[in-house]
Parts: structure tokens; sequence; C-alpha cells
């Protein structure tokens, strides 16, 4: 049986409206929590270390960093083909749950085997949501405004990054918690926020892109049909792009296969080589920030909060400034510029590290300029898995290739970082900034060469269905 629809070109003619921003604001806090997770998991690296139950060494915490990674990386596969079978509004409920109970969890720790186990849960709660929530968003949002719509959401983490920086300022203050309670007491109030932004969701309608591949088109026409009543657009009376497809309830493993490594290749290698660059270079540097800080700039535990305020400010600037130009100048020169612009800012922040020219507050500065760039190129990088695939494996396709940029560039990333800080040496240090740099300055060349300009195209001119007739 073959279909024949306007839904996509309904979406996306649509005016932004207060329903595309309750969207936003209801799905995009996962980047937030993800934020705050992350941020405290960072900033109390520091307190792990002298916590009288666990007391890791600066190993240990790249080793739970890299749990949490591994946690994302099998969470977003498992998930993203659970999103793509069964559904997008499904799958952020049940991974938010996950998420939220791991970290509750977390927070009674008794040793790193126990810490570690649980940062993979909630980790993979988090991939999860990845895929679900980018799926959602990129199918509601109208595609003029996909783009920077898009990377504010993710660079949303970092308001996140900021709340998690501002609650360990206090939390890890000894004189107000035991040496043993803040750090618990982060990740609690991590869960809580969870809990806190379920109800957010209630309302979120399923994708009806995704239910018109399934054939659902009673579904799919009322839920549009509500969405142009909440917009205050009526429906169409000239004739609209239409589409033609077959329904399916599921796509084979082998049209799945094929589509990303034949049909797709290039896109899969520009994908590939912009999550893992990216990967690397956030999680490498990010989840060894505290210790950076403590270690070659000896600032204290309590205070490393006051550090990551200002680079959380220019990681939220970046996208939010830059995010309009990825529509009007276009994805393939924007990412190209924003990946070499990272590269190219770190390796020679990395030589001023190593000649000993910065102090803490110099180094903060520096990290806030080049993130400033890096978290418009990191946010592109699944801007563009999640809009230069199919509908029928978009959340797949963004699994895919998060998992495996996260699996080459992310756990290696705190892994790799965590051994060179333990040297106490800057050149060591240095070694690991190149190699970052050198990621990113790659990706860049991937993207310029074959880079799609997908701006302002609807999801579907961009990448035909399969099930397309």
């Amino acid at each position: 049986m073959t279909l024949t629809t306007d839904i996509p070109a309904r979406l996306d003619r649509l005016p932004w409206s207060r329903f595309h921003t309750l969207v936003v604001v209801a799905l995009g806090i996962t980047w937030i929590l993800d934020g705050v997770e992350v941020t405290l998991a960072g900033a109390v690296a520091g307190a792990l270390k002298t916590s009288p139950t666990l007391h890791l060494s600066n190993a240990d915490v790249g080793l739970t960093a890299s749990a949490y990674l591994a946690g994302a990386v099998v969470g977003a596969l498992f998930f993203g083909w659970l999103t793509d079978r069964l559904g997008r509004r499904k799958l952020f409920f049940i991974t938010l749950f996950l998420y939220v109970a791991a970290t509750a969890a977390t927070a009674f720790s008794w040793d790193l085997l126990s810490f570690a186990f649980f940062r993979f849960l909630t980790g993979a709660g988090i991939g999860g949501e990845y895929t679900a929530i980018n799926s959602t968003i990129q199918e509601l949002t109208p595609a003029r405004v996909r783009g920077r719509t898009d990377l504010a959401i993710n660079g949303s983490f970092w308001i996140g990054a900021a709340l998690g920086a501002a609650g360990s300022i206090v939390l890890l203050d000894p004189t107000r918690l035991g040496p043993d309670l803040g750090w618990r007491v982060c990740f609690g109030i991590g869960a809580v926020l969870g809990l806190a932004i379920i109800w957010m969701r209630v309302w979120i309608p399923e994708s009806p892109r995704w239910l018109m591949l399934r054939g659902r088109m009673d579904e799919a026409e009322a839920i549009v049909a509500d969405i142009e009543r909440k917009v205050g657009v009526e429906r169409p009376t000239e004739p609209l792009k239409s589409l033609r497809l077959t329904p399916r309830d599921h796509t084979p493993l082998r049209a799945i296969v094929d589509a990303l490594f034949r049909t797709y290749r290039r896109r899969s290698l520009v994908g590939l080589a912009l999550m893992a660059a990216q990967a690397f270079f956030y999680n490498a540097i990010f989840f060894t920030y505290a210790l950076v800080l403590t270690d070659f700039y000896n600032v204290k535990d309590d205070h490393v909060g006051w550090y990551i305020l200002p680079f959380a400010v220019g990681n939220v600037a970046g996208p939010l400034l830059l995010g309009p130009l990825f529509d009007s100048i276009g994805r393939r020169t924007m990412i190209a510029a924003t990946y070499a612009t990272s590269g190219v800012l770190l390796a020679l922040s990395g030589w001023l590290f190593v000649q000993g020219v910065f102090d803490a507050t110099t180094q903060t500065i520096a990290w806030s300029v080049i993130f400033f760039f890096a978290s418009a190129a990191a946010s592109s990088a699944y801007l563009t898995v999640s809009e230069t695939f199919p509908l029928e494996i978009r959340a797949l396709a963004i699994a895919v290739f998060y998992a495996i940029g996260t699996a080459l560039g992310g756990i290696a990333g705190p892994l790799v970082f965590g051994a060179l800080i333990d040297t106490g040496s800057r050149p060591e240090v240095f070694k690991g900034y190149l190699l970052g740099a050198a990621l990113m300055i790659g990706a860049a060349i991937v993207q310029a060469v074959w880079g799609v300009a997908s701006e302002r195209r609807s999801l579907e001119d961009v990448a035909t269905p399969l099930g397309a007739a």
C-alpha cells in the first residue's frame, strides 16, 4: 500500500510559535541535565580523591569518566534502535527514568566499582536521551530554523554546566558538608532535577513523521492539525509538496546497513569524523578540567567551580551567537570553520601552557575562547548526523555515530589525559592537546570536502525516506 502525504511540508511551513518553544524546553532540558551531571562529575574529582570511602586516584577518576561514556555508547545504540522501532515519545520517557534512577544510585556508591557501574548506567540513560530527543526535535522544527535551533539546544548543555559549577562551589565547601557527603549531595540533586522535568514531557506528541512511516495516518493527521490549531495556522487550501511512501512496521537490518555504509557512505564518513573529533576534544579536556587546575595551578578542590563558570559561558554563547550563521552562510562553511578554528586555538594554547605563560585565570580565559567555537562545532556534529540520513533510521544513525565517535574519541580521551596529567609533565599533557587539535582540523577538512548543504531544506529533501515510492 502506497500513501501520499503533505505532513512534512505542513510542519516545515509553520511559523515559530509557543508550541515549538515548549517542545524545545521540555526536551532540550536533557542537555542541561547532562551539563549538570558531567560538570559535577568533573568538579567533584578532587573530592572523590579525598573521599574517605572512595579515595580515587587520577587514573580512577579517568576510569569512571570512561565508564560514563561507555554507558552512553551502549545506551545510544540500544535505545536508538528502539526509538526507530517503537517511536520517539516512549523512549524519551524510558531513558529519562533510567537517568534519574542511576544518578540517585551514584550518590550511594560505596567503592570504585559501584561508582563506575552507576556512572555507566547514568551514561546509558543520557545516550538514549540524545537519540530519542534529537530525532524528535528535528522532526518537529521548521526547516528554515532547524540549524540554529539544534545548536542552541545542544549548547544548553553548558547552562547545566554553569549550574553544576555553581552548586559545586557550595556543596564541596568543606566547612558546609563533610568530605564524604558533598559529592553525594551533588549527584542526589541531579536525580531530583530529572524527576522535576518528567511532567513537562507529558503533553508532547509523537512525531507525525514517524507515525506516517508506520502508516498511522489518522494519528499523524490529527497531531499536525492540532499543532496548526495551536500555532494559529489554517490547513492549507493550496496543494503543498507531497511525499509518496510505502509504510512498514520496521526497517530491516539489511536496509539499515545498506543505507549507512553504501548509499550514504560519504555522509557516514563525515558523521564519524565530526563525532569522533569533538568527542575526544571535549571529553578529554572537560573530564580532566579540574585535574589540570588542581595539579598544575594548585587550585583548591572547592574553588574549581569558579573556573568552570566562565568556561560554561563561552560554551553557551558560541552556539547562540554563531547558530544563525549555520542557516544563512550554510552548514559546509560554518561546520568546517568552527572545527578548524577550535583545533588551531587548542594547539596554540597548549604551546603557551608548556611555556608556563598561563596562570589559572588566563588558562580559563583561553579555554573559554577555544570552546566558544568548539561548542558550536560539537553541536553541529549532532545536527549533521540527525538531518542527513533517512527518516526511518534517523535515531539509529544518531546512535551509531554518537556511539562510534564516543568510543573512539570520548572513552579514550579521559583515560589518555588522566594518564598524561598523572606524569606531572606539561610537555606530556601538550601531546594530548596536539592530538585533539589534529583530530578537529582533520574533521574540518572532511566536512569541507564531503559535507552536505542541508540548510533550510526539508528533511525529506536532504535524505529521501527509504520507503519513498
